[in-house]
């Protein structure tokens, strides 16, 4: 990457992008900077085409603590969060739900607060088995954000998002997968290998027809059967209008592995 990031490591290799957050002395807990550098990362793979998937994870014992609160003012009477949220967080999840690629995220530590939201933002999540996911919001008397109020009861239902978000408990990895909140567990020494496994094979599939799929995903959870039918309609024109269902119809045909080229 010709970019230059004070926070983060990216690096571009066999169609993924690798996003790793480095502030490992912090947890790699967010700052201003970090939320905005992770913006112009997710710009650059969205608008790089050699780019046709995207990992995130964290450097050293942990994925994200949340937001750094030695970043920001937390004992002004008059500080605005909702600011904060406008201005950086909310742009980020919208970034991140839209990407027209799919993210892959790697949990190798405790993912906490706004960190454990962003990570369940992405499309496919893994997590070390000594990983964790905590709601931690209400230990400092906030509510969830960075999306954590729509994912969490659409996850997980509504009466273990409560539980997670009145109580702030720790969610070891093993147990966030039997709920269905991350996608896979694997041992600690196996998560990169897994997750880049994983990345490395998406971006060798229809890239257009990943997006269309994400896009019809998330719009369900807000529409009617013949909403969705009309969106599928629509989607599946799209697709069918691709280079690579042409290539997946040749190859099916043809009894071979398809060529795809993300187009």
């Amino acid at each position: 990457m010709d970019m230059a990031y004070e926070t983060l490591l990216v690096e571009i290799e066999a169609g993924v992008m690798s996003i790793t957050l480095n502030r490992p002395d912090r947890l790699n807990a967010f700052t201003a900077v970090m939320l905005a550098e992770l913006t112009l990362a997710l710009d650059a793979a969205e608008k790089e085409e050699a780019v046709r998937a995207i990992l995130i994870t964290g450097a050293g014992r942990g994925f994200c603590a949340g937001q750094d609160l030695g970043d920001r003012k937390v004992i002004d009477e008059d500080i605005d969060l909702g600011a904060s949220l406008e201005e950086r967080y909310n742009p980020l999840v919208k970034r991140l739900r839209a990407l027209p690629k799919p993210v892959v995220c790697a949990v190798n530590g405790v993912a906490a607060g706004a960190g454990a939201n962003f990570a369940l933002c992405c499309d496919i999540v893994l997590a070390a088995e000594g990983a964790s996911f905590i709601q931690a919001f209400a230990k400092i008397g906030l509510i969830p954000d960075c999306g954590g109020t729509w994912l969490l009861p659409r996850l997980v239902g509504h009466a273990r998002a409560m539980g997670l978000a009145l109580t702030a408990d720790k969610l070891e990895a093993r147990r966030a997968a039997d709920w269905g909140l991350i996608w896979q567990v694997v041992p600690d020494a196996e998560l990169m290998r897994e997750a880049t496994s994983l990345a490395r094979h998406l971006a060798t599939q229809p890239t257009r027809a990943l997006g269309l799929t994400k896009q019809a995903l998330q719009a369900s959870s807000t529409h009617s059967i013949d909403s969705q039918l009309a969106i599928e309609r629509d989607l599946q024109r799209e697709a069918g209008r691709t280079e690579d269902y042409r290539e997946g119809v040749a190859a099916f045909r043809e009894k071979r592995v398809p060529a795809f080229k993300g187009r």
